[in-house]
């Protein structure tokens, strides 16, 4: 079972922050107030077209081929991914 990061609170809905990080080898922890990632803030399957997308140099022909949808499609699902994160860098400025 994949475990997914939360980005909003369970009890207000507000965005969530990483406040720690912690180094399993040797121990350290480091604390403050950091914004996550933007990329992130998406899903499992919307980071795992990016990544695909990144591993096939860009192209959205092999894309196409690789996930075995036509090329507007996966057009348009790219467009999705680029306009949500356009919309999570606008609220992080």
């Amino acid at each position: 079972m994949i475990k997914v990061l939360p980005l909003s609170c369970p009890s207000c809905t507000k965005k969530l922050m990483v406040q720690s990080l912690w180094c399993e080898h040797c121990e350290t922890t480091v604390n403050g107030s950091y914004d996550l990632p933007v990329l992130a803030s998406l899903s499992i399957d919307e980071q795992k077209f990016v990544m695909d997308f990144v591993k096939s140099s860009g192209s959205l022909k092999e894309m196409s081929k690789k996930i075995g949808l036509s090329y507007p499609t996966v057009r348009n699902m790219l467009d999705d991914i680029i306009n949500k994160i356009t919309s999570q860098e606008s609220q992080t400025k």
